[in-house]
């Protein structure tokens, strides 16, 4: 079986690290996985995107074509990829940047920037929180392999903050 999924938001918000070890964590899991990024030519304040396919079975086409789950750390990466969300695909928002949606789906609304900035002190944990939460609702990748694609992936004085932030956005999930 095939997964698709979308983290999107602004560059600097993490969306395409969150890819990246989302994919590192699928590879540990003995998945067959592709991830992809896309951003502005400003890297920060532009739309961002990072594009993670998952499969027991060799991928043939590298790009998502319709996702399955859809991250959207801000209002515009929404208004943006909500349109490429499949009628029954899940979405997972960050509610401290975007609208609830008027589209029907299975909708997780998770205060990731705000809690990374009362818990943690700074909202650049956003994006481990929403992988925390991803991680949660999907069960796409197993938690142990996550948490090691967190510490290989992340240099060691930041990976504590960075694991914290991901068991907090778990935690958020309700």
């Amino acid at each position: 079986m095939k997964t698709e999924i979308v983290i999107a938001g602004l560059g600097g918000q993490g969306v395409i690290l969150a890819g990246h070890i989302l994919g590192k964590a699928a590879a540990y899991d003995r998945k067959k996985v592709v991830q992809t990024q896309s951003y502005g030519a400003e890297a920060r304040g532009s739309l961002a995107k990072s594009e993670v396919l998952l499969s027991d079975r060799k991928i043939g086409f590298p790009k998502v074509t319709a996702c399955d789950i859809l991250v959207a750390m801000n209002q515009e990466a929404l208004d943006k990829h909500l349109k490429d969300l499949r009628d029954d695909g899940i979405l997972i928002i960050d509610s401290t940047n975007v609208k609830h949606p008027e589209k029907k789906t299975k909708l997780f609304e998770i205060s990731a920037t705000e809690n990374a900035e009362k818990i943690l002190g700074t909202k650049i944990y956003a994006n481990m929180f929403m992988l925390g939460a991803l991680a949660k609702v999907t069960k796409v990748v197993s938690d142990n392999s996550i948490e090691k694609a967190i510490g290989d992936t992340i240099e060691k004085r930041a990976a504590q903050s960075n694991l914290q932030a991901y068991r907090k956005g778990k935690e958020l999930v309700q």
